[in-house]
């Protein structure tokens, strides 16, 4: 076994600490307005050895500990011990090292959210290379791409179809010499292979590591062009994970008696997913994967794991709310339910006040009312995410304060965050304690918030990238010569340092009036409503704001029965008077949020969803714009037509 990390110990220590005493950013002003937040670090820099490490040091200091947990194909939840999975990661390590891969070798993994990602992505790093995820709903040409640019020299894929896929494209990718596919047994093949290499080869490997290594290579998912591959280092990942850990501790350390657990089934082929899981291997706690996001498929895995967090993203909590306000109004019961929405909304809100100093939280009434509703609806929404949950870590986009408001009353404390691929997930987060909702919460400790003189959000801290890959220019080009990462987002921060995004710079529309809108806030808050699958706000360079919506299936066929009607498929629908009418009554309160000019005047409800196989979605559920703006050009020029 190797040597400990020398910041091991304290930035783990954690495990057996009492709960970190908050550190209020400080801030500073200009023009009478907060500019700039900073946190400083809660962990100590790590400044020898690498992720590669970690697996083999949870081995030498709890042997036993279950670490993982990993779902058979028969659906049972089988434990991983820590010496278990360094076993496996050296077997794995010593296949790739025997076929002849080299140290800085990229290589890529195209699956879901399995076991295999992250044993993969460790064994990988401990043979001293670096790993490329490829979302698995990639087209072949995005793949191409990404293999191409990246230079991978092997790609481990799930499923048969997604190497066959690439067949006939394999003689454009010169540098690929490997396609080994899970499905196959080819991880235990390599395994089997790699038996006649030394372990000493691998501990070299390791020791050939350090936190400026370069770890992994992470694809944006190109909303305005062509993905760029964000180079992060081990380095990049011990700033982000260690200070995480530090400040939410709740979610990694045993704090109610219950053994901590998270279950992913975000994509790991996003930073998000991926620093969880170093987080949870860093902080020995019981990870497990769900490759499924479908209810029928994920439920189970809920059941049967029972996290005490999840990670997720705003959209799929806003359709938790309204699939179960849904159940309840076809049982009869949606007054109730609504009556519970607003009371566990003002608890929240209550809570809120007390734990930042603005109000003497929940009063006797509302706690009898909230313990009368939680059998009733609150407890049920817990149980349907395995009974076990109390955090959820919220990323993507904005949640918005009724909904975090919602969750916070139901029981289920909402760790809201702001980051991006280049800055290693989360660059704000909420503080345990001291939430301020509807905003992405404080800098994360050892992070710079800075708000640019046109509202720019910029980033400067240890897990900011160093740069982009260029394989013209010979490998990384720096993305922040100056140490501040220029964001694209806009933003602003109040007196106590918590940010709030008002949307992204390149989406920002000027109407024909000279009017500067940001669609976010509308789109967000359109998103959540029960019949709106998505919604895109245009307007620029047009002489008032419009909107093009989808609709939710599910929330049509809900409706219409209700309503005592025939389901009936939703693209039937676009001109229905009555669909349009509560989606005019929707409108009108999305525009109490913003002024007259930046109001929506019309709107457009579209045939079919916009999905990412048809390229208007990213692999993140952000909106690529430009498409749809082209493949649905009659109804935009529609909503402009004169009358």
């Amino acid at each position: 076994m190797s040597t400990p990390l020398p910041s091991f110990a304290a930035s783990a220590a954690y495990l057996d600490a009492p709960a970190p005493t908050l550190v209020e950013p400080e801030t500073r002003r200009l023009d009478g307005a907060v500019r700039e937040a900073y946190v400083p670090p809660f962990a100590p820099p790590v400044r020898h050895g690498s992720l590669a490490e970690l697996p083999f040091d949870n081995a030498s200091a709890v042997p036993d500990q279950v670490v993982l947990s990993r779902r058979s194909p028969e659906g049972r939840w089988d434990d991983v011990t820590a010496a278990d999975f360094a076993a496996q990661v050296l077997a794995l390590a010593r296949g790739l090292i025997g076929e002849g891969l080299m140290p800085g070798d990229r290589v890529a993994v195209m699956a879901r959210t399995t076991y295999e990602w992250t044993l993969i992505d460790f064994a990988a790093w401990a043979a001293g290379l670096v790993t490329v995820p490829v979302y698995p709903t990639s087209s072949v040409f995005q793949t191409r791409w990404i293999l191409q640019d990246s230079g991978a020299v092997a790609l481990l894929t799930e499923t048969t179809a997604q190497a066959a896929a690439l067949g006939p494209e394999l003689d454009r990718m010169p540098d690929l010499r490997h396609v080994w596919v899970m499905a196959k047994d080819h991880l235990v093949r390599l395994a089997e292979l790699g038996e006649r290499v030394p372990e000493a080869e691998v501990a070299v490997r390791r020791g050939m590591l350090s936190p400026s290594t370069l770890a992994t290579l992470i694809y944006t998912s190109g909303t305005t062009g062509r993905p760029k591959g964000c180079a992060l280092t081990h380095g990049n990942f011990f700033a982000e994970v260690d200070n995480a850990i530090e400040l939410l501790y709740p979610v990694f350390r045993s704090t109610t008696g219950e053994e901590p657990s998270i279950l992913l089934f975000l994509p790991m082929s996003h930073v998000f997913g991926r620093m969880v899981a170093v987080a949870c291997v860093r902080a020995r706690v019981r990870l497990g994967h769900a490759p499924s996001l479908k209810a029928a498929e994920l439920l189970p895995d809920l059941g049967a794991f029972r996290p005490t967090c999840l990670l997720t993203i705003p959209y799929m909590l806003e359709k938790v709310f309204n699939t179960a306000r849904a159940k309840a109004e076809s049982a009869g019961r949606a007054t109730a339910f609504d009556r519970a929405s607003v009371t566990a909304v003002r608890y929240g809100e209550a809570l809120e006040a007390r734990q930042t100093g603005t109000g003497g939280g929940p009063s006797r009434a509302l706690k009898t009312a909230r313990a009368f509703y939680d059998p009733l609806v609150y407890r049920k929404i817990r149980n349907a995410m395995g009974g076990r949950v109390r955090y959820i870590i919220c990323g993507g986009s904005p949640l918005g304060r009724r909904m975090a408001a919602f969750y916070a009353g139901a029981g289920i404390e909402i760790f809201e965050g702001y980051g991006l691929t280049e800055t290693t997930a989360a660059a704000t987060v909420t503080p345990p304690l001291k939430p301020r909702l509807g905003t992405v919460g404080w800098p994360l400790p050892g992070t710079r918030v800075r708000i640019a003189g046109d509202g720019e959000i910029l980033i400067a801290g240890e897990q900011v990238l160093h740069g982009y890959w260029d394989p013209q220019a010979g490998g990384v080009v720096p993305a922040a010569p100056d140490g501040w990462f220029a964001t694209g987002d806009l933003g602003s921060l109040d007196d106590e340092g918590y940010l709030t995004i008002t949307g992204r710079k390149k989406e920002l529309l000027i109407t024909a009036g000279g009017k500067s809108v940001a669609p976010a806030p509308l789109e967000n808050w359109l998103r959540s409503h029960p019949l709106i699958s998505q919604c895109m706000v245009l307007g620029d360079r047009r002489p008032y704001v419009s909107a093009l919506f989808t609709l939710d299936p599910e929330g049509i066929t809900h409706w219409r029965r209700m309503n005592g009607k025939h389901p009936v498929p939703p693209e039937l629908l676009t001109g229905d008077e009555e669909v349009r009418a509560v989606l005019g009554r929707a409108v009108e309160e999305a525009n109490k949020l913003v002024s007259r000019p930046e109001s929506i005047r019309r709107f457009a409800v579209l045939p079919r969803d916009f999905t990412e196989a048809e390229g208007h979605l990213t692999p993140s559920m952000k909106l690529r714009r430009e498409a749809i703006m082209r493949d649905f050009a009659d109804a935009v020029e529609g909503l402009y037509a004169t009358e």
